[in-house]
């Protein structure tokens, strides 16, 4: 904790927790402003084709689709078209909506997904990870329809 209040005062002159309460709370509000200001929180803006929610939202729930389709196909051996026709439409549309409005709260906050973003874990793999996920849903569903069954067995 001294390290860190060391180097915030010598970036500052002085460390947040030493100011006083009127200060304090100028200065979180402009570091919050700083942090949010690129980001629209408009409803057209974050459901636009370009916007963050469309992609961000239909790649999250691919790769959650991949991985319960794959998993439930290695442990029951039921093809994914079997799986929908049993019961999982239902739970594809609670966690769909679950999913999406998770993902749609910060997005009207004005946070953006850059902002969480980290070395390993970073927006941009999240991303590439949906991408393929979409293209590994499509190609299990239509591996799976032209052979007639599952594609594990």
């Amino acid at each position: 904790m001294a390290a860190v209040n060391a180097s915030l005062m010598a970036m500052n002159g002085a460390t947040l927790l030493q100011r006083r309460p009127a200060e304090r709370s100028t200065t979180s509000r402009q570091l919050r402003v700083k942090c949010m200001a690129g980001v629209s929180t408009k409803f057209k803006d974050v459901f636009a084709f370009s916007g963050p929610a469309p992609e961000t939202i239909n790649g999250r729930l691919a790769m959650l689709g991949f991985v319960s389709a794959v998993g439930v196909e290695i442990a029951s051996g039921r093809d994914l078209f079997s799986q929908l026709a049993t019961g999982g439409v239902p739970l594809f549309l609670g966690s769909a909506i679950l999913l999406s409005v998770a993902s749609v709260i910060p997005m009207f906050k004005g946070v953006s997904k850059e902002s969480r973003s980290q070395e390993i874990m970073s927006s941009g793999a999240e991303m590439l990870n949906g991408r393929f996920a979409m293209l590994g849903l499509v190609a299990l569903a239509l591996t799976e329809y032209l052979k007639g069954g599952p594609l594990i067995s």
